[in-house]
């Protein structure tokens, strides 16, 4: 019997879609757009009512799992016995399919995952990855069944990657994953050298900085290929705006971010404070979603007594957020690495403004100087560093031409650097080597099968 074509690429995400993982939904439609054929499964459901608007665009079908409870805040057995019945039709059918790749990957999820963790890392036994395993039985079967998928990619090199992992052993499909920040800097999310195994076992690594590239080739020496492949963003959309005619404005400084603490924003209210105690006149927008310093950021601008120059409000799509680039005068995001090693690697916030031609105030942190030079196309600070922060910020509120210089260089960056449409080939490319490969894989196996039901593609585990 003829073996089908192998054309797919299943997108295996933690959630779909995410207002803050934009750079994750234009690579679907970028991708798309370039021929490639893709499925998604989603771990969890969407955020809320609110997205982007080229969601709507985006062709492939999704399929989200059936929704779980937190396995820290139930009693294991409880918890499995309250999920099994969730997952066990599918997995019924796989183990039938495939019962010695099903058997192998659930001993690997039990003892070389959850148990070895809780052994040698002094930890209770690891009850995520067996929910992780339900997840990718459910996953393997779907696409089994589907006989069309080449290949499965991960997005976040924890979770999502560890499901996408599983699946692989369970199908024989061959994997590969993008790594992007605190997925790749805590430990904790791969413990006990989890990270390094993903590493060895995957077919080619993307991620977003050369300085994430460097410290994931320092981890495992030898292990698959890691690109540098930067997020990119369509400057088609974020294109620049005249601004020589803001000088009668109240000048805008504008920060976007989660409100988490790498973001640095109380670095940047008390820059703030700072600024208006130097006497200037400007109003700061922080704009973004709710997180675990969303309370902390209000506290400090009342006791700052900065409500009248310094605002928040909360997330915004693509479309809004264009419009508030354009309305603003400077982008300051004063990111830094936290104690337990979180960093970001170039958020996409600063490429936007930058395509927008804001002249952008940042730190030297991370992979934020590849697309930041200092004095160049924008200005950069030590992290951790308010007066700093300030003084840069005067500067820019203080010199229209400065500003304008340095927006210009900004625009003319994210142009040549960090198009959406240049960066979306580079994975295109990838995609289709490992295809070609899975299909020359596929050729060989139908020249050798008789009869039979073709079997899964054969992956490689280094």
């Amino acid at each position: 019997m003829t073996y089908p074509e192998m054309r797919k690429i299943v997108y295996i995400l933690k959630g779909y879609p995410r207002l803050s993982e934009t750079f994750i939904i234009n690579e679907i439609y970028l991708l798309e757009q370039m021929g490639v054929t893709l499925r998604i499964f989603s771990l969890k459901g969407g955020e809320g009512q609110k997205s982007h608007a080229v969601v709507d665009k985006i062709q492939a079908s999704v399929t989200y799992l059936p929704k779980t409870k937190s396995v820290t805040a139930t009693p294991f057995m409880r918890w499995l016995a309250t999920h099994l019945p969730k997952f066990a039709a599918a997995h019924s059918r796989l183990i039938r399919r495939r019962p010695q790749a099903y058997l192998r990957a659930l001993s690997y999820a039990i003892f070389g995952l959850s148990l070895q963790c809780s052994l040698q890392s002094g930890i209770r036994f690891k009850k995520s990855f067996i929910k992780e395993f339900l997840q990718a039985g459910t996953i393997a079967e779907a696409i089994l069944a589907e006989k069309s998928v080449g290949h499965l990619h991960g997005h976040f090199c924890h979770g999502a990657t560890t499901v996408t992992m599983l699946v692989s052993h369970m199908t024989g499909i061959p994997f590969s994953f993008t790594a992007h920040a605190k997925d790749i800097y805590l430990p904790d999310l791969n413990p006990n050298g989890l990270l390094a195994t993903k590493l060895a076992a995957a077919e080619f690594v993307a991620t977003c900085t050369d300085a994430n590239r460097r410290h994931l080739e320092a981890l495992y020496p030898g292990g698959a290929p890691i690109h540098t492949i930067y997020h990119g963003l369509d400057t088609t959309k974020f294109a620049p705006v005249d601004r020589t005619a803001d000088g009668a404005k109240i000048p805008v400084i504008l920060s976007v971010g989660r409100f988490v603490e790498k973001k640095g924003f109380p670095y940047l209210v008390e820059a703030c404070r700072l600024l208006r105690d130097r006497g200037h006149i400007f109003h700061c927008r922080i704009v973004g979603q709710p997180d675990e310093q969303s309370a902390l950021i209000t506290k400090l601008i009342d006791e700052g007594d900065l409500g009248t120059c310094v605002s928040v409000q909360g997330g915004v799509t693509q479309e809004e957020l264009r419009r508030i680039y354009h309305e603003s005068t400077i982008f300051a995001l004063p990111c830094f690495v936290v104690d337990n090693g979180d960093r970001d690697g170039i958020p996409n916030v600063l490429a936007e403004a930058m395509a927008t031609a804001l002249p952008v105030v940042s730190t030297n942190i991370s992979g934020i100087p590849e697309i930041v030079s200092d004095g160049v196309n924008g200005l950069l600070v030590p992290q951790k560093d308010a007066t700093a922060l300030a003084n840069a910020l005067e500067r820019l509120l203080t010199d229209p031409a400065l500003r304008g210089a340095l927006g210009h260089a900004a625009c003319t960056t994210i142009r040549d650097l960090f198009d959406s449409w240049q960066t979306t080939v580079a994975l295109r490319q990838l995609f289709l080597e490992q295809l070609a490969k899975v299909q020359e894989q596929a050729t060989v196996d139908t020249h050798s099968t008789r009869g039979t039901e073709p079997p899964a593609v054969s992956t490689v585990w280094r």
